[in-house]
Order: C-alpha cells, then sequence, then structure tokens
C-alpha cells in the first residue's frame, strides 16, 4: 500500500509542476484584462476631479484657455480618465482650434471606440473646420449605433443642419504690408 501512496504523490506532484506556471500566467492574464475592463468604471482621482471642475468653471466664464490649462493638469494627474479628453475637446473647439479638438476626441475613442459623445463631438468640430462629409458619416454612425432620437445623434444633426459657420479673421491678417520709403 505504501508505494501505491507514494507512486500517487508522486504523479500528483508532476501534474501541479507541470500546469502551476501556465496556470499563473493564465490567472494573470485574466486579472490584468479585467482590470483593464473596468478602468472606465474607476472612480477619478480626486486631484484631477478639482482640477475638472475648475476648468468647467472657465469654460462657464468664457475662459477656454484658462479651462485648457486646468484640463491638462487633470490628466497629467490621472492621464486614464477618458472624459477628460472630452473637456479638453470642447474648450479646445471653443478656443477655434478644431484640429486640436479633433485630436483630442480621437483619443478618447481610441481608448473607447463606442464612445458617443467623443463620436459627436469629433462631428461637429469636423463640421466646424469645413469636413462637412465627414461630420455626416459621423452621424451615420451615431444613428447606426443609438438611432436617430439619442441626445448625441441630434445635437450633431442640429450642427450639420447648421452647416460650417464663416470664421472671422482679425483685420491686421488681410493689411497689405507696409512698404517704407525714404524721404528727399
Amino acid at each position: 500500500m505504501a508505494l501505491s501512496e507514494s507512486f500517487r504523490l508522486d504523479a500528483l506532484k508532476e501534474i501541479v509542476m507541470r500546469f502551476a506556471a501556465p496556470a499563473a500566467a493564465l490567472s494573470l492574464v485574466l486579472a490584468v484584462s479585467a482590470s483593464i475592463g473596468s478602468a472606465a468604471d474607476r472612480a477619478v482621482d480626486p486631484r484631477a476631479a478639482v482640477l475638472i471642475m475648475e476648468g468647467r468653471a472657465a469654460l462657464e466664464a468664457g475662459q477656454p484657455q484658462q479651462a485648457i490649462d486646468a484640463y491638462e493638469a487633470a490628466l497629467a494627474v490621472d492621464p486614464g480618465h477618458t472624459p477628460i479628453f472630452l473637456d479638453l475637446a470642447e474648450a479646445a473647439r471653443r478656443e477655434g482650434l478644431q484640429g486640436k479638438a479633433i485630436r483630442y476626441y480621437r483619443e478618447a475613442l481610441n481608448r473607447e471606440p463606442e464612445n458617443l459623445a467623443a463620436i459627436s463631438g469629433e462631428g461637429a468640430a469636423l463640421l466646424e473646420k469645413g469636413a462637412v462629409e465627414k461630420a455626416k458619416a459621423n452621424l451615420a454612425r451615431l444613428q447606426k449605433m443609438c438611432g436617430s432620437n439619442c441626445p448625441e445623434a441630434r445635437a450633431l444633426s442640429a450642427v450639420i443642419a447648421r452647416g460650417p459657420q464663416p470664421r472671422m479673421i482679425a483685420a491686421e491678417a488681410v493689411m497689405p504690408d507696409a512698404q517704407v520709403t525714404q524721404a528727399n
């Protein structure tokens, strides 16, 4: 009996040793993928939350550059919080920096490909740059994802209906170069 029991223990040890490393690796992969999947559900860092509130207050006060500064600081504190990119994009649009806004919306979409607010905001920024067809493509994507009556699709549809707005330029931008002549 002792020999049979010893054989079973040896066989059990061999099985454990053979599968322990792959089992540990698999559990690590599952733990990491689970944490990535729930990253969007995590709470924002409290320091970043304060900076986000400062940015929103600055934006409401008509100070988009101060809002951008606050949002960028919040992003430095909590780079994993995707909604900061949406706030940055909105502030950039209000500052007239549609290209920068589009980059922020695309970063949000890289992180969350089905983020309706990012798709809608990117479409509005594209329209503001004059890319009407690309904005319409974003609207079609939104309508496919959430229908025509979701708030994001309605908002982008309204922006597209208004059409691209003419850009205002400063008079100094179109002033002819001054010529200096020598008086006799």
